[in-house]
């Protein structure tokens, strides 16, 4: 009798261990689930990215614009220097500046 027992539970631990194990895959995702799952990260991964990069290019278009006010202010500060006379003008400078007495006397 006690064979017969052992055979028996055999059978229904083995019968417990399938029934577990198909109970866990049935839990899971479907693969259609799975799939939504995926498009909608790959969106978000997307606006992320282009967030990103439109805030970039906010960032590259403001140091562009400082660095034009930088060249237009540093303009104007060695100009109104070259007038004072704090500074000599730069051989180019005299050049032009030559170029233009000599067009207002003609």
């Amino acid at each position: 009798m006690n064979l017969k027992n052992q055979k028996q539970m055999k059978k229904l631990a083995t019968l417990l261990i399938a029934g577990a194990v198909i109970l866990m895959y049935s839990c899971g995702p479907s693969a259609k689930e799975q799939e939504e799952k995926r498009i909608a990260d790959s969106i978000k991964v997307a606006d992320c990215i282009a967030m990103i990069q439109a805030e970039q290019q906010r960032i590259g278009d403001s140091i562009s614009k400082v660095h034009e006010e930088k060249r237009k202010m540093d303009s104007v500060a060695h100009e109104d220097s070259v007038k004072k006379h704090l500074i000599k003008p730069m051989k180019a400078e005299k050049k032009m500046h030559e170029m233009k007495k000599t067009k207002k006397t003609k």
